[in-house]
């Protein structure tokens, strides 16, 4: 289903591009701030052994980088295909039961650096500088490292890195949305939220998905 969604994608691109001469290209980088939407803890479940205690969560403040084509259809509108580096992930902290080091537990943290090449496809409105855009984005899951420390009395006493790809998916879909503003000159800046709708857990053994935050600056040439 994800490969005819996706041949269905670029069939419309490659008619756009055939069908308009008009198209401008871009560069964009900027930060992100990106979480797990659903049962997050549980989703390490394999890596790591949770105790009874109190664990809490946050989001991963990362970037991203990449580039776009924007593609006129007809007067204010137009597709935009891209492709960029995006950071992703989440962090666990509390009563982590580490394996092999349990006795740390109530002093740990593991956080979750998920690296994805994501492919968005927007249908943009133009509306004189002002810009509002949306549309779906398929995501390739090139790394995840589970990255654990403990530390007693401001002393660490450990720092592991264990490869984690294999728990999760290689694909992720979902659907992005956001706004913007065009300056004279190329300059943008934008505004978006992406919105998984893809189990992340290979297993599919939890609820979780991937969202984040993301503020951009880029150049249209």
């Amino acid at each position: 289903m994800k490969k005819q969604i996706l041949l269905s994608i670029l069939s419309l691109v490659s008619f756009a591009t055939f069908a308009q001469s008009n198209i401008h290209f871009g560069v964009k980088a900027g930060l992100s701030s990106a979480g797990i939407r659903g049962d997050a803890a549980n989703n390490l479940k394999d890596l790591l052994d949770f105790t009874n205690g109190r664990i809490t969560t946050a989001n991963r403040t990362g970037f991203f980088a990449g580039g776009y084509a924007n593609i006129p259809l007809s007067g204010q509108i137009s597709v935009e295909p891209g492709l960029y580096y995006s950071q992703k992930g989440y962090a666990l902290q509390g009563e982590l039961g580490i394996k092999g080091v349990e006795f740390l537990g109530a002093n740990a943290k593991a956080t979750l650096e998920s690296d994805y090449i994501d492919i968005p496809v927007l249908l943009k409105a133009d509306l004189g500088g002002f810009q509002v855009f949306a549309g779906p984005q398929f995501s390739y899951l090139s790394s995840a490292k589970l990255k654990t420390n403990a530390s007693i009395l401001g002393i660490n006493l450990l720092n592991r890195t264990i490869d984690a790809k294999s728990q999760f998916n290689d694909w992720d879909m979902g659907v992005t949305a956001g706004v913007g503003y065009q300056f004279k000159g190329g300059f943008n800046v934008s505004a978006s939220y992406d919105y998984g709708l893809s189990h992340i857990d290979k297993n599919q053994n939890v609820n979780a998905y991937n969202n984040a935050f993301k503020i951009g600056l880029g150049i249209s040439f």
